[in-house]
Order: structure tokens, then sequence, then C-alpha cells
């Protein structure tokens, strides 16, 4: 049985999980990030004080098995109010069934582990860390991003061209004890795809996790993103992903996965009129990189009552699932 960690979060995590769980002989552990802010997380993080909850539901959906057969649990998951005013719209129903069951059990491990026992997980998933933590990012010009929801999503009066020049989380916290072993006792390491900074870099910034990383025996495998985010990598090529990944990790990347599918004009064109454009691939006589087609045909459609703003395009999770098991039978 090979190890695989899968360290991120967000829609990328869970396309990644979705693809991998159907693996077979592979243990799978997701560990995510413990510092989201936004939309309905962040609401009900500062409501309650508990940790963010959100990234966690994403890889609870993702790695559920089917109940008889039936999707019903993991679309339950996911629902997300549309009406409801201040109240209830915005909010996903995973979100509040965490919450709820924090509530109920007195303890957010506790919470964690009933709602994978109740989705009838195939997998762990830890947060990164169990501390109280806030994702700070100072940029090239010296000023600083106070919180995951504001480097997300910069002021506008913010240069979203100014490029973060380091990230930390505040007040200084430990990384949970099985996500240390989680990553020690691993095989391959997965990172991405998803926003550099507050999906990815947001888990190793904490505590010894870096260090972590850098002392497993793992081989570690990119994914990178099929477009750039303005405000945290605005006009970012792959060298520019990998060399900050590989800065805080400080260790080399084995494998970078790269999509090499053209992108549909018409999102393109509406990824640009936001300053957002698809990531050029600049390591092309670079042994490390596998080119796949690795894009999904699926058209993504955003909710008006999530208050987070969505990708419009998605990797494949089947071809993602295909690529990584060829490397691991390597």
């Amino acid at each position: 049985m090979k190890n695989i960690v899968v360290i991120g979060g967000g829609t990328g995590t869970y396309t990644v999980l979705t693809g991998i769980k159907n693996i077979t002989d592979i243990n799978i552990t997701a560990i995510v990030s413990s510092a989201d802010s936004g939309g309905s997380t962040g609401v009900l993080r500062d409501g309650f004080g508990y940790l963010p909850v959100g990234d966690f539901r994403q890889c609870l959906v993702a790695l559920a098995e089917n109940q008889n057969g039936e999707n019903i649990l993991r679309e339950l998951f996911q629902y997300r109010f549309q009406k409801g005013g201040t109240g209830l719209e915005g909010h996903n129903f995973g979100n509040l069934f965490i919450t709820a069951l924090t509530d109920i059990l007195g303890s957010e491990k506790e919470a964690f582990r009933k709602a994978s026992n109740i989705l009838n997980v195939k997998g762990r998933i830890f947060p990164v860390t169990f501390d109280n933590v806030q994702l700070i990012a100072q940029y090239e010009d010296g000023s600083i991003g106070y919180g995951e929801a504001m480097i997300d999503s910069p002021p506008v009066q913010h240069n979203g061209e100014i490029k973060i020049a380091k990230l930390w989380v505040q007040p200084k916290a430990e990384i949970y004890k099985k996500s240390k072993e989680a990553i020690l006792g691993a095989d391959l390491i997965i990172f991405g795809p998803g926003d550099l900074y507050t999906s990815v870099l947001a888990n190793v910034v904490v505590g010894d996790c870096a260090n972590f990383i850098s002392k497993s025996k793992a081989k570690i495998l990119y994914i990178t993103n099929l477009v750039s985010k303005y405000g945290q990598t605005h006009n970012f090529k792959t060298s520019n992903y990998v060399n900050e990944i590989e800065k805080y990790i400080k260790r080399k990347i084995n494998y970078i996965l790269v999509n090499n599918a053209s992108l549909p004009r018409d999102i393109v064109t509406r990824y640009s009129e936001e300053n957002t454009y698809p990531v050029k691939d600049d390591m092309k006589n670079d042994a490390r990189v596998i080119k796949k087609d690795l894009l999904s045909n699926i058209s993504i459609s955003q909710m008006k009552s999530d208050k987070v703003k969505r990708s419009l395009l998605r990797h494949d999770s089947q071809k993602i699932a295909d690529t990584i098991q060829s490397i691991i039978l390597n």
C-alpha cells in the first residue's frame, strides 16, 4: 500500500481526491489549511470561534463513498442555501452541519471524526493545525495583507500586480501530530492545483510543516494551475509557481504536471477582463515536467448566493488520477 498525502484546499484538492479515491492499494490522507476566512466558512468562524470547515467539508465530499449507490449525502453536504436573507443565504449545509456537530460533541476533532464516519470516507482528513491562526502576506512594496480572505481578494486600491514576498501565520502554531506523521510516512506528496498562497502554501508555513516535508522520503508532485490569479500570482509562469513552492519546502519537486490542452477562447476572454490569464509553461526542457490533457469538459456556473469567486475552469479528476496512478506504479 502506497501512502499518498494531498496538501492544499478548495476545489483543486477536491478534484484530486475525487479521482484518486478510486485507485486501489493506496492510503489517502488529505491535509487542509486552517486559515480560511472567506465566504460561509469565514462567517461561521467569526460567529463560533471554531476552525474553518470549508476545506475539510470539500474533502469529506470528495472522499465519501456512495451510500447504497446513491450520492444524496454528498449532494446534501455541497448544498448552498439561495434564500434566507442574511441568515441562511450563502451558507453551505455541510459547513453548518460540521459546526453543529462541534457544538454537540464539544470537540472539533470529534466532529471531524464523526462527519467522516457519517459519509463513509475513504481515507483520512486532517487540518494542518488545530490552532486558531490567520494567514499573513507581506508584499514587495512592504504592505501587509491580513487574513486569507483579504489575500485571496485584495482591496481595489491595492495593486494586484505587486508580488507576495513573504507568507506566514499568526500567531505561531504547531502542526497537528497526525498531519506530521502522515507527511513523514508518505510515499508521494501532492500539491495543487489551487491558489498558490491561500491554498497550498497556507499549509506549508504552519509550524515545522516545511521541515517535515523536506525530511520526508516522499516524492513530490505539483499539479500546476490552469490560470493565474490577480492579486496572488499575476503573470506567473510554471517556473514561478515551482520556484515559490521549492523556496518554502526547501527541496526540489520531483514531478510537475502541466495541462497541454487548449483552454476555451470564450472563458479565456472572460478571465482576461479580470486580469487573469492562462499559465504559460516555460519549463519545456525540464525532465520533471509531465504534459497531459488535464482539462475538464464540465461547464462551471456559480450560484448567486455564493460570496466567494470560483474558477470557471477545472482539472478533470479522472485524467489527474490516471497520471498519478502511472507515477505510483513507477
